[in-house]
């Protein structure tokens, strides 16, 4: 291609052997769909531009004979094996109808099969930081349309010049902003920008006119291991579906000798035809009686257990939660396309793992497993219909938990980017937890299977910022509220509505018992959305972390049953059983206040009122804390 943009087409080479040009010619004569653009005019009676732009698709960018061959960094088996739903991908990648969140290296695996739309206008360069870096992208149909000259100046070394046609352009003006981050983890977001929300045209019309790098790469690297241009495209072609979801719907026997052209200007060798295939006068390219096709060779070398096949790519603890069972917890499960609600909460699930005797763990700060493998697929699963997840700090000090999404789909595990995965959100008022790059949430992030975190701490700490920029060079950050209950602790309310504010429309709640237990009482009832709670078939005795409501009686102070679960659903998961259920709101009447419940020793003392006066360094939690001065 010249820095002009047009399109060149490059005669063939006379570096082929005898054998190969006896070739290209019988394919170029069969009567099949590969016909050449100007034939297929010749039959059809397409008017004269309309050849020209259906010839400007065989073309690939033309390189001087004397420019470096670049290596290809894609083989057949890219063609054979794609990138797992290539199509759909292709597609959102085209469409870009919402922002799209990508890894680094699914960028750069995935934009080569849509670089035949998407043409890089200029480079915006970086913010101060030097972490965001910023390009503008434009649709490769903006430019301008392009009208070769009558006649070309022949070049001085004396190779042929090239045939340039008539390149399409004018007829779309939708742009991209494309952001990469280079932090903690690396990312590349994908914005549409300006008032063009949409293309004029569709991705087969642009598979059409221009052939994709990875295309091309494919073409050119099966040539240079010396394969005849006519048989790579026969093995290219006969896998017609994989073909069509990589862009190649419109490949043709041109689009290989032009992806080859330097090379083979370059290197005289002769070339033959692929094992298992020979020439046959009249048919050209065809596969010996008995021989595999070329894709299956390469897809059974690949795959020596086709039942894994399915799991290929996927890291080694991914989870698998079955179709079947998800209808189960639909109806509990926050809508895709709600809106916010009029009072701005978001939608809330309650959900925890317990055992018989009603136990969260066998003691406070003790990691304790209560659900088998199926109802943790099950959590995991709910994980990814919200978008954040909700612990308290005592339980992220005694897991160091993950935080993330691991079942099938999911970025990180077989999806785009983070899709799915939710914002790990950790109600710490006094900002004990410390996170450094070894905590497990941030190996997470790093490795691109989950979100930096959101904290939630109480006004008055004069936190270190070098806690706040490295929570922030994870994609993290601090939220401060000022909104406190009768008892000094941070109100549910005021926490949903600043994480509504923030753009989240649905939490889910996973405890530990003092946050489970605070959204079970009453004034908290109206909080609640669904809940969903894992029965183990285990005791864990006395002594441990529970979860129970706070004590209820009647007008005569007769004890009365805590609460009662309405619209209920159980189902088994393996040994566990699920119970999905919705709390009955409570209407406080004015003036009534909750029924009190002493306070475990398990919970944190009440938080005092804060002050901006005397500061003072807390040596167990490494924060300067703000107390009250002394009366």
């Amino acid at each position: 291609m010249d820095d002009d943009g047009a399109i060149d087409h490059v005669d063939a080479t006379p570096g082929d052997t005898l054998a190969a040009a006896a070739v290209n010619d019988s394919l170029t004569t069969a009567n099949d769909d590969t016909t050449t653009p100007a034939a297929e005019a010749t039959v059809d009676g397409s008017p004269p531009q309309d050849e020209q732009i259906e010839q400007d698709a065989t073309q690939a960018d033309a390189q001087d004979s004397t420019a470096q061959m670049p290596v290809p960094t894609r083989n057949i088996r890219d063609l054979f094996i794609p990138p797992r739903n290539i199509a759909a991908i292709r597609q959102r990648l085209f469409d870009v109808a919402e922002k799209i969140e990508l890894r680094k290296e699914e960028f750069d695996l995935y934009w080569p099969y849509v670089d035949n739309v998407w043409v890089r206008q200029h480079r915006a360069g970086s913010d101060k930081t030097g972490l965001y870096k910023t390009d503008y992208y434009a649709c490769r149909l903006q430019r301008p349309t392009y009208t070769p000259k009558a006649v070309d100046k022949p070049r001085a070394d004396g190779t042929p010049t090239r045939k340039k046609q008539i390149r399409e352009g004018g007829k779309c003006h939708m742009k991209l902003k494309v952001v990469r981050y280079e932090g903690g983890y690396h990312s590349v977001t994908i914005n549409q920008l300006g008032d063009k929300t949409h293309h004029l045209h569709d991705l087969d019309h642009m598979d059409k006119i221009k052939r994709t790098t990875v295309l091309m790469e494919i073409a050119r690297s099966e040539v240079m291991r010396g394969y005849m241009p006519a048989s790579v495209y026969t093995v290219m072609s006969e896998d017609e579906p994989r073909l069509v979801a990589s862009g190649g719907r419109h490949l043709n026997r041109n689009d290989v000798r032009n992806a080859s052209q330097v090379w083979r200007q370059q290197h005289k060798d002769p070339l033959r035809v692929h094992e298992g295939y020979k020439y046959d006068h009249g048919n050209g390219i065809v596969r010996e009686n008995g021989a595999l096709p070329l894709v299956q060779r390469v897809i059974n070398a690949e795959v020596v257990d086709p039942t894994l096949a399915y799991y290929a790519g996927l890291p080694p603890n991914t989870l698998r939660f079955p179709e079947e069972l998800r209808p189960f917890l639909e109806p509990y499960l926050p809508r895709h396309d709600m809106a916010f609600p009029e009072d701005g909460l978001p939608h809330v699930t309650l959900t925890y793992a317990t055992s018989l005797d009603s136990y969260l763990s066998l003691a406070p700060g003790i990691q304790t497993v209560l659900s088998g493998p199926h109802s943790k697929a099950m959590t995991h699963y709910l994980r990814s219909k919200h978008d954040a997840i909700i612990v308290g700090v005592r339980t992220a000090l005694a897991d160091n938990p993950a935080l993330n999404c691991r079942v099938e789909g999911v970025g990180g595990y077989g999806g785009l980017g983070w899709e799915g995965q939710p914002r790990p959100v950790i109600i710490d008022p006094g900002a004990r937890w410390l996170l450094t790059p070894q905590t497990r949430v941030i190996r997470t992030v790093s490795e691109g299977k989950g979100k930096g975190p959101w904290i939630i701490i109480a006004p008055g700490f004069a936190m270190d910022p070098n806690r706040i920029e490295m929570l922030k060079y994870y994609g993290g950050k601090y939220l401060g509220l000022t909104d406190f209950d009768k008892r000094w602790r941070l109100r549910w309310e005021a926490i949903l509505r600043a994480l509504a504010a923030e753009g989240i429309r649905s939490v889910m709640i996973e405890g530990g018992g003092m946050v489970i237990n605070e959204l079970l009482r009453p004034e908290h009832s109206n909080l609640v959305s669904s809940v969903v709670v894992t029965v183990a078939p285990t005791y864990l005795g006395q002594g441990g972390v529970t979860v129970s409501p706070p004590p209820k009686v009647d007008a005569a102070r007769r004890p009365q049953p805590a609460m009662r679960f309405k619209d209920v659903r159980w189902q088994s998961f393996g040994e566990d059983a699920v119970m999905c259920g919705r709390i009955p709101h409570v209407e406080m009447p004015p003036g009534a206040t909750a029924p009190q419940s002493t306070t475990p020793a398990t919970m944190a003392p009440p938080l005092r009122p804060v002050s901006f006066f005397n500061s003072s360094i807390d040596s167990q939690n490494g924060f300067r804390s703000r107390v009250p001065p002394s009366s």
